[in-house]
């Protein structure tokens, strides 16, 4: 905030991420929930993700959405906290309970995975744009959305089109289209991911996902369905990225991952774009970070990693040692990058010299 701005105006951070978060149960076992005996807790959100890897990497992030007056929200906003991400502008609901879900340990591709929500009614289901800060989630230089968010709510997909309205002085909008089509059973989430996709200055999009929800086939026939965005992030899984962005098309393959749990990963790569992007980095960068990000998430058991110590409630942490040494990676020659295999612990400096495997 400058001297001359208004009164109790919110601090401009780096990241604000909206979006609902739920308290996720992980199985004890693998097999049938109904099989499970018993479950721990953890958290989930896409929004909450990015937010918290962006602060666990020294970004100053907020976390803005409405979470139930029970136990429950007190962890989601205890547990996000702690990651150092500003959790002042969440809002308590005493009428509507924190969004909970259960999800079996198999690999969330296969038809055997279960996932058990319980998020109708939600508190955040609830948000509008009259019972959400809307200048905490304007002072941000990037402001990041998901199509979760919409399929929550006719309100809230009111909120979403207000945010993504164009108007002076608005955020960077970054929009991942995170379609899941459980939450949209009238069957209107391609028209709405379209219009709130149109909208935005950055939108991350999976291939394959671009096709089902509205068939174009291919990175170049998914621009000419999405001109207006400035830029544009094709994910095409194991085969590696696709950016559109000021007339240039930039492609990054994908580095060769041993994957411990193939969950959180889109969330990550989003996080590492970003901050490659606060950081002025140039594209190629900024899609290696992704993927970079992306492995960090996929040789780890859940979405995310703990919080680092240094982290406090609403404070970001220092840089830690792994992105330095994401930084060195995401420098390597072209064939150097291809040969880059990422495995367990990966992240940890000290194993820098086994991660590229001379030819």
């Amino acid at each position: 905030m400058t001297a001359t701005g208004p009164r109790n105006a919110p601090d401009v951070v780096d990241v604000v991420a909206l979006g609902e978060s739920m308290v996720t149960f992980l199985p004890s076992r693998p097999g049938r929930l109904a099989d499970v005996p018993t479950f721990g807790r953890a958290i989930g959100g896409a929004e909450s993700n990015v937010a918290c890897a962006l602060a666990a990497a020294g970004h100053s992030a907020r976390w803005i959405s409405r979470v139930g007056a029970d136990g429950f929200g007190d962890h989601l906003v205890e547990t996000i906290g702690a990651y150092g991400v500003d959790v002042t502008a969440v809002r308590r609901d005493p009428a509507r309970p924190t969004g909970v879900y259960f999800r079996t340990a198999g690999d969330r591709a296969t038809d055997a995975h279960e996932v058990a929500y319980y998020r109708a009614g939600s508190a955040a289901s609830a948000m509008t744009a009259g019972n959400v800060d809307l200048t905490a989630a304007r002072a941000g230089r990037v402001l990041h959305l998901t199509g979760i968010t919409a399929a929550l709510s006719a309100e809230c997909r009111g909120l979403l089109r207000e945010l993504t309205a164009s108007r002076p002085g608005r955020p960077l909008v970054s929009f991942d289209v995170n379609h899941r089509p459980g939450l949209w059973p009238d069957g209107d989430g391609p028209h709405v991911l379209l219009e709130l996709a149109r909208g935005a200055d950055l939108v991350f999009v999976g291939a394959d996902e671009a096709q089902e929800v509205w068939g174009p086939h291919g990175a170049e026939t998914i621009r000419s369905s999405l001109p207006g965005p400035a830029t544009l992030v094709v994910k095409q899984g194991g085969h590696g990225v696709t950016a559109f962005d000021a007339g240039h098309v930039t492609f990054v393959p994908a580095p060769h991952v041993d994957v411990v749990a193939a969950v959180g990963a889109g969330d990550a790569f989003a996080a590492g774009f970003l901050s490659a992007t606060l950081r002025g980095l140039p594209m190629k960068a900024r899609l290696r970070h992704g993927h970079l990000w992306a492995a960090a998430a996929l040789t780890v058991p859940g979405d995310l990693a703990g919080p680092p110590p240094a982290a406090s409630r609403g404070g970001a942490a220092p840089r830690p040692a792994w992105t330095a040494h994401a930084d060195r990676l995401a420098a390597l020659d072209d064939g150097a990058w291809e040969r880059l295999r990422l495995g367990p612990g990966w992240t940890q400096a000290a194993a820098a010299t086994e991660e590229v495997p001379t030819p």
